[in-house]
């Protein structure tokens, strides 16, 4: 999600990339969420830390203690600012799909409001 959102933000103004903890799948609902605000993630494909292809980074933004951990341990021997959001997880929710899209809607409503002050009109964050 987040990284559908930054690259819309911030068009090829950054790199943008994201890792999660454990591979896994595209989630739909995070695929429909952004599809209602014109956002297409269709094409994604989840990946891990040990996937990334670059190691130099100038901002990490981990959402959970866990990929905040393995952020600060990639970056340890770098000059990189990683800044801590802690995220709830959506796909952690029960209920039905329309409980489980409003937690969506919440998440990603929550993660453009904050990428949209970090990255004020699309320019790269001052670090």
């Amino acid at each position: 999600m987040a990284e559908g959102i930054t690259k819309t933000l911030v068009g090829s103004n950054v790199f943008v990339d994201s890792v999660g903890i454990r591979k896994g799948q595209s989630d739909p609902f995070t695929a429909v969420v952004l599809e209602e605000i014109g956002i297409d993630v269709s094409g994604h494909c989840p990946k891990t830390f040990g996937e990334l292809q670059d190691e130099s980074f100038d901002l990490v933004i981990s959402l959970s203690p866990e990929a905040q951990h393995k952020a600060v341990e990639l970056t340890r021997a770098s000059d990189c600012l990683v800044e801590f959001w802690h995220t709830m997880d959506p796909s952690i929710v029960d209920g039905s799909r329309e409980q489980r899209l409003i937690a969506y809607r919440s998440i990603r409503d929550q993660l453009r409001a904050r990428l949209r002050t970090r990255f004020v009109d699309g320019h790269p964050p001052v670090i």
